[in-house]
């Protein structure tokens, strides 16, 4: 059974926990990470524009690809502390939502935290990239609360009755 872990801060330990309980002993579990690329693609565009090609080595977009590495580097060591098991430790860099989604091709299962509203139940609960990998996933997705769940005392009210009520059966007429 290949699991596949995604690890992104603030909501990492809720998901290592869960793949430590729910992924059978003989797992092979995948912490993953996947720091974006559009800040540093930013800032080498910026000095390529403004300040020219000639000093490569003055180019901070180098800076911020080697910073976000070195954070996700800590993160994912923390995280196979965390797990107290053998795993393997893959980090990426792109669009985080699609490189999950293209992370899991041929998993049994993901494990992912809600990363939106953690106040209330309910679709707010996940923020956009969340939700684009909870619908395009390509394998069971277990989703987690990082925190204690709210209350069902959160859930939204009901939506209102129809204006004349329900529609009485048809009869194939």
């Amino acid at each position: 059974m290949a699991v596949i872990v995604w690890v992104v801060e603030g909501t990492w330990p809720a998901c290592v926990d869960a793949a430590r309980t729910h992924a059978p002993e003989d797992a092979e579990i995948v912490l993953l990470h996947v720091s974006e690329d559009d800040v540093a693609g930013a800032a080498h565009g910026a000095y390529a524009g403004l300040l020219g090609r000639r000093h490569p080595e003055h180019d901070p977009g180098t800076r911020l690809e080697r910073l976000a590495a070195d954070s996700a580097e800590r993160l994912l060591a923390a995280a196979a502390e965390r797990l107290d098991r053998p795993c393997v430790r893959r980090a990426r860099t792109g669009r985080p939502e699609r490189e999950i989604v293209a992370a899991t091709e041929g998993a049994d299962l993901l494990v992912l935290a809600r990363d939106g509203d953690r106040d209330h139940l309910g679709p707010r609960s996940l923020g956009p990239a969340s939700r684009f990998v909870v619908d395009h996933a390509p394998c069971p997705v277990l989703l987690v609360w990082p925190d204690p769940p709210p209350t069902v005392e959160t859930l939204p009210p009901a939506p209102p009755p129809p204006p004349h009520g329900p529609h009485p059966p048809s009869h194939g007429r």
